[in-house]
Protein backbone atom coordinates (compact mmCIF):
# COMPACT_ATOMS: atom_id res chain seq x y z
CA UNK A 1 0.00 0.00 0.00
CA UNK A 2 1.00 3.66 -0.94
CA UNK A 3 1.48 6.17 1.94
CA UNK A 4 3.18 8.78 -0.26
CA UNK A 5 1.09 11.98 -0.76
CA UNK A 6 -0.45 11.86 -4.52
CA UNK A 7 -0.01 15.45 -6.06
CA UNK A 8 -4.51 15.14 -7.28
CA UNK A 9 -4.35 19.29 -8.22
CA UNK A 10 -2.85 22.61 -7.65
CA UNK A 11 -4.41 23.92 -5.01
CA UNK A 12 -2.72 27.31 -5.30
CA UNK A 13 0.20 29.51 -6.45
CA UNK A 14 2.93 31.90 -4.44
CA UNK A 15 5.13 33.20 -5.90
CA UNK A 16 7.34 29.98 -7.09
CA UNK A 17 6.04 27.62 -4.65
CA UNK A 18 3.46 25.55 -5.81
CA UNK A 19 0.79 23.96 -3.12
CA UNK A 20 -0.71 20.76 -4.40
CA UNK A 21 -4.42 19.70 -3.16
CA UNK A 22 -3.31 15.94 -2.04
CA UNK A 23 -5.03 13.18 -0.90
CA UNK A 24 -4.52 13.83 2.74
CA UNK A 25 -5.76 17.44 2.64
CA UNK A 26 -9.06 16.32 0.63
CA UNK A 27 -9.41 13.68 3.11
CA UNK A 28 -8.87 15.60 5.82
CA UNK A 29 -11.54 18.17 4.02
CA UNK A 30 -14.02 15.32 4.03
CA UNK A 31 -13.54 14.36 7.61
CA UNK A 32 -14.53 18.03 8.54
CA UNK A 33 -17.40 18.06 6.69
CA UNK A 34 -18.85 15.05 7.96
CA UNK A 35 -18.01 16.36 11.64
CA UNK A 36 -19.30 19.60 10.49
CA UNK A 37 -22.77 18.12 9.17
CA UNK A 38 -23.33 16.15 11.95
CA UNK A 39 -22.77 19.01 14.41
CA UNK A 40 -25.53 20.86 12.71
CA UNK A 41 -27.86 17.58 12.35
CA UNK A 42 -27.09 17.20 16.15
CA UNK A 43 -27.84 20.71 17.10
CA UNK A 44 -31.07 20.70 14.81
CA UNK A 45 -32.50 17.44 16.52
CA UNK A 46 -31.38 19.22 20.23
CA UNK A 47 -33.88 21.85 19.87
CA UNK A 48 -36.53 19.89 19.40
CA UNK A 49 -35.92 17.44 22.12
CA UNK A 50 -39.26 17.82 24.88
CA UNK A 51 -39.72 15.87 27.72
CA UNK A 52 -38.24 12.61 28.82
CA UNK A 53 -34.85 12.10 27.05
CA UNK A 54 -35.11 10.44 23.55
CA UNK A 55 -32.22 7.36 22.37
CA UNK A 56 -30.89 9.63 20.49
CA UNK A 57 -30.46 12.34 23.28
CA UNK A 58 -28.99 10.27 25.43
CA UNK A 59 -26.32 9.35 24.37
CA UNK A 60 -25.33 12.46 22.69
CA UNK A 61 -25.61 13.76 27.07
CA UNK A 62 -23.79 10.74 27.42
CA UNK A 63 -20.79 11.49 25.07
CA UNK A 64 -20.40 15.21 26.53
CA UNK A 65 -20.83 14.12 29.79
CA UNK A 66 -18.15 11.28 29.74
CA UNK A 67 -15.53 13.56 28.21
CA UNK A 68 -16.28 16.90 30.50
CA UNK A 69 -15.55 14.42 33.41
CA UNK A 70 -12.36 12.68 32.08
CA UNK A 71 -10.94 15.90 31.03
CA UNK A 72 -12.10 17.76 34.04
CA UNK A 73 -10.17 14.59 35.97
CA UNK A 74 -7.66 14.96 34.22
CA UNK A 75 -7.13 18.44 33.56
CA UNK A 76 -8.42 20.09 36.34
CA UNK A 77 -10.68 22.79 37.16
CA UNK A 78 -8.18 25.19 36.14
CA UNK A 79 -7.89 24.24 32.85
CA UNK A 80 -11.77 24.07 32.47
CA UNK A 81 -11.69 26.32 29.30
CA UNK A 82 -10.69 24.14 26.98
CA UNK A 83 -12.43 20.76 27.91
CA UNK A 84 -14.22 21.49 24.93
CA UNK A 85 -11.06 21.47 22.69
CA UNK A 86 -10.37 17.62 23.50
CA UNK A 87 -14.01 16.76 22.82
CA UNK A 88 -12.97 18.16 19.19
CA UNK A 89 -9.69 16.39 18.84
CA UNK A 90 -11.05 13.08 19.89
CA UNK A 91 -13.94 13.24 17.67
CA UNK A 92 -11.57 14.36 14.55
CA UNK A 93 -9.08 11.41 15.12
CA UNK A 94 -11.08 8.79 15.63
CA UNK A 95 -13.33 9.78 12.48
CA UNK A 96 -9.88 9.66 10.67
CA UNK A 97 -9.13 6.40 11.89
CA UNK A 98 -11.85 4.78 11.29
CA UNK A 99 -12.54 6.41 7.81
CA UNK A 100 -9.78 3.92 6.12
CA UNK A 101 -12.87 1.36 6.44
CA UNK A 102 -14.46 3.14 3.83
CA UNK A 103 -11.72 3.17 1.40
CA UNK A 104 -9.93 6.45 2.79
CA UNK A 105 -6.58 7.27 3.36
CA UNK A 106 -6.92 8.06 7.12
CA UNK A 107 -5.61 11.73 7.50
CA UNK A 108 -3.87 10.53 10.32
CA UNK A 109 -2.12 7.75 8.58
CA UNK A 110 -0.23 11.36 7.47
CA UNK A 111 2.96 12.51 9.62
CA UNK A 112 1.62 16.12 8.66
CA UNK A 113 -1.75 15.63 10.08
CA UNK A 114 -0.73 14.24 13.39
CA UNK A 115 2.75 16.34 13.77
CA UNK A 116 0.23 19.24 13.28
CA UNK A 117 -2.21 17.71 16.11
CA UNK A 118 1.38 17.43 18.15
CA UNK A 119 1.89 21.07 17.56
CA UNK A 120 -1.31 21.93 18.60
CA UNK A 121 -0.99 20.33 22.22
CA UNK A 122 2.63 22.06 22.37
CA UNK A 123 1.32 25.67 21.59
CA UNK A 124 -1.28 25.04 24.21
CA UNK A 125 0.57 23.75 26.81
CA UNK A 126 3.45 26.58 26.51
CA UNK A 127 0.69 29.74 26.29
CA UNK A 128 -1.23 28.34 29.28
CA UNK A 129 1.84 28.12 31.21
CA UNK A 130 3.26 31.31 30.17
CA UNK A 131 0.08 33.07 30.99
CA UNK A 132 -1.12 31.25 34.37
CA UNK A 133 3.12 30.92 35.60
CA UNK A 134 4.79 33.55 34.02
CA UNK A 135 8.40 33.46 35.71
CA UNK A 136 7.81 29.86 37.29
CA UNK A 137 7.15 28.45 34.20
CA UNK A 138 10.62 29.66 33.09
CA UNK A 139 12.03 28.70 36.65
CA UNK A 140 10.75 24.80 35.84
CA UNK A 141 13.43 24.66 33.00
CA UNK A 142 16.04 24.83 35.24
CA UNK A 143 15.18 22.66 37.98
CA UNK A 144 16.10 20.43 39.86
CA UNK A 145 19.48 22.12 38.86
CA UNK A 146 20.39 24.73 36.12
CA UNK A 147 22.29 22.07 34.62
CA UNK A 148 19.63 20.32 33.58
CA UNK A 149 18.53 23.21 31.48
CA UNK A 150 19.72 21.88 27.95
CA UNK A 151 18.01 18.17 29.49
CA UNK A 152 14.64 19.71 30.24
CA UNK A 153 14.22 21.75 26.63
CA UNK A 154 14.78 18.63 24.97
CA UNK A 155 12.00 16.66 27.18
CA UNK A 156 9.42 19.69 25.45
CA UNK A 157 10.76 19.33 22.53
CA UNK A 158 10.08 15.69 22.31
CA UNK A 159 6.77 15.62 23.38
CA UNK A 160 4.70 16.55 20.41
CA UNK A 161 7.00 14.75 18.87
CA UNK A 162 6.37 11.74 20.45
CA UNK A 163 2.84 12.22 19.91
CA UNK A 164 3.26 12.65 16.34
CA UNK A 165 4.98 9.47 15.76
CA UNK A 166 3.31 7.47 18.18
CA UNK A 167 -0.61 8.17 16.12
CA UNK A 168 1.03 7.87 12.73
CA UNK A 169 3.22 4.64 13.37
CA UNK A 170 0.24 2.52 14.87
CA UNK A 171 -1.81 3.77 11.85
CA UNK A 172 0.33 3.07 9.30
CA UNK A 173 1.35 -0.19 10.92
CA UNK A 174 -2.33 -1.10 10.89
CA UNK A 175 -2.59 -0.24 7.35
CA UNK A 176 0.90 -2.28 6.26
CA UNK A 177 0.03 -5.52 8.18
CA UNK A 178 -3.45 -5.71 6.95
CA UNK A 179 -1.70 -5.17 3.10
CA UNK A 180 0.47 -7.83 4.01
CA UNK A 181 -2.36 -10.49 5.29
CA UNK A 182 -4.52 -9.71 2.63
CA UNK A 183 -1.71 -10.69 0.15
CA UNK A 184 -1.02 -14.00 1.92
CA UNK A 185 -4.82 -15.61 1.24
CA UNK A 186 -6.46 -16.08 -2.23
CA UNK A 187 -9.07 -13.96 -3.27
CA UNK A 188 -12.48 -16.22 -1.96
CA UNK A 189 -10.69 -16.10 1.37
CA UNK A 190 -10.04 -11.99 2.01
CA UNK A 191 -13.58 -11.60 2.82
CA UNK A 192 -13.32 -14.44 5.54
CA UNK A 193 -10.30 -14.39 7.11
CA UNK A 194 -8.74 -10.82 7.49
CA UNK A 195 -12.38 -9.81 8.97
CA UNK A 196 -11.21 -10.35 13.23
CA UNK A 197 -8.18 -8.42 12.36
CA UNK A 198 -10.05 -5.15 10.72
CA UNK A 199 -12.19 -5.54 14.44
CA UNK A 200 -8.88 -4.72 15.83
CA UNK A 201 -7.20 -2.99 13.57
CA UNK A 202 -9.72 -0.68 12.11
CA UNK A 203 -12.35 -0.17 14.94
CA UNK A 204 -10.28 -1.59 18.89
CA UNK A 205 -6.94 0.09 17.78
CA UNK A 206 -8.57 3.06 16.41
CA UNK A 207 -10.42 3.96 19.31
CA UNK A 208 -7.59 3.32 21.30
CA UNK A 209 -5.16 5.56 19.38
CA UNK A 210 -7.54 8.46 19.38
CA UNK A 211 -7.92 8.19 23.79
CA UNK A 212 -4.01 6.99 23.89
CA UNK A 213 -3.53 10.64 22.11
CA UNK A 214 -6.10 12.61 23.73
CA UNK A 215 -5.05 11.48 26.90
CA UNK A 216 -1.45 12.49 26.49
CA UNK A 217 -2.46 15.60 25.17
CA UNK A 218 -3.87 16.40 28.68
CA UNK A 219 -0.97 15.05 30.95
CA UNK A 220 1.13 16.88 29.13
CA UNK A 221 -0.76 20.27 28.84
CA UNK A 222 -1.61 19.71 32.66
CA UNK A 223 2.06 19.58 33.45
CA UNK A 224 3.45 22.72 31.81
CA UNK A 225 0.46 25.06 32.30
CA UNK A 226 -0.36 24.11 36.14
CA UNK A 227 3.70 23.31 36.68
CA UNK A 228 3.36 19.78 38.02
CA UNK A 229 5.98 18.78 35.43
Amino acid sequence: MDFTNKNLAVLFKWGDTTVYLTETILNTWIVMGALILLTIVVRIKMRKFKGAPTGLQNLIELAVEMMGSFAGETLGEELKLIHGYFFGVFAFIITSNYSGMLGFRPPTADLATTAALGLMTFFISHSLGVARLKLKYLKAFIEPLPVFLPINIVGKLAEPVSLAFRLFGNLVSGFILMGLVYNLFPLILRFVVPAPLHAFFDLFAGALQAYVFTVLSMSFIRQTAVGEG
